[in-house]
């Protein structure tokens, strides 16, 4: 497996990003192969941690709003870079990106970190990877917050995923700044956008943000319908507090909220939530949600 590393010096010039960072090697369960793994980690080491995952085509500095007012509160926070993503390493070929490796890249973190008693903040494919994991793993977790995100088995999930689907193949330039600007209720200012395309000197960079979309399992023939119906088993039994907090203006992923909450039994009676955002809530609200988890921690 060819990895590319995106240098430091890309991230040198970002504002309001100022967390050090923390890297830990796995090894690829295919071939072997070392990938360093980027992670934020702020806040006392003996405080249950609060896990913040992003998605499609983010990275931690999505959560930069989130860590320090969270760390104020007491908390230890921990926010990941997945694979092909951030500071994280980048497979180069296309080839090499699964839902399941992606899925044993963050279970090895996971385990080698032996993070216990997390609170998982999860949106987009911080869900798809981040409820596998909870699947994976139910005594880990203490409580879920689940956003703009779902756990597909095979089943179309909507016309506005459709149509990013396509356009994540047809477009000539995937330009990540512009994607995540588009999923915003608000508009990014010019430090945002640069800090959006830091991790990608050039399209070489971006094998994983777009193969991502390729991946969603959408129908009966896609990899990891049996995977993510053995997950949903687990989840169905879940009963410890679940969370939504959907943002309506998502027009990806922003109905799917009632879906999680009949299905998982932690999420009944919970005072679930629709705040005033896009697919991209931690860019719209970054306030409320961070006072939101940390509320939703007392329970």
């Amino acid at each position: 497996m060819k990895v590319l590393r995106t240098p430091d010096a890309a991230f040198a010039e970002i504002q309001g990003f100022l967390f050090p960072p923390h890297y830990l090697e796995i090894a690829d369960p295919k071939d072997g192969t070392p990938l360093r793994i980027h992670y934020v980690d702020e806040g006392p080491r003996d405080a249950s941690p609060i896990v913040l995952m992003h998605g499609e085509p983010t990275w931690s500095y999505l959560y930069r709003n989130f860590i320090s007012p969270l760390v104020a509160k007491g908390h230890r926070v921990i926010a990941p870079d997945l694979i092909g993503f951030g500071k994280s390493d980048k497979p180069a070929s296309r080839d090499d990106y699964s839902y399941e490796r992606h899925v044993a890249w963050m279970s090895d973190w996971l385990t080698q970190l032996d993070l216990r008693d997390i609170t998982l903040f999860c949106q987009d494919w911080g869900g798809l990877i981040g409820l596998r994991l909870v699947a994976a793993f139910p005594d880990r977790f203490a409580r879920l917050v689940i956003s703009n995100t779902y756990l597909p088995i095979g089943e179309n999930i909507g016309p506005g995923f459709d149509a990013w689907r396509a356009f994540s193949q047809a477009t000539p330039e995937f330009k990540t700044s512009r994607i995540v600007d588009g999923g915003c209720a608000r508009d990014l200012t010019s430090s945002e956008i640069a800090a959006y395309n830091a991790p990608y000197p050039d399209e070489s960079y971006q094998s994983g943000a777009r193969q991502f979309p390729l991946l969603v399992p959408i129908t009966p023939e896609h990899a990891s319908v049996a995977e993510n119906k053995a997950a949903w088993t687990v989840l169905e039994a879940f009963t410890k507090p679940v969370l939504t907090c959907f943002g309506d203006q998502d027009r990806v992923l922003g109905h799917l909220d009632t879906e999680v909450q009949r299905r998982i039994p932690g999420a009944k009676g919970q005072p679930h939530r629709r705040i005033n955002a896009s697919h991209f809530c931690q860019e719209d609200c970054a306030e409320e949600l961070v006072t939101l988890i940390d509320d939703f921690t007392r329970v």
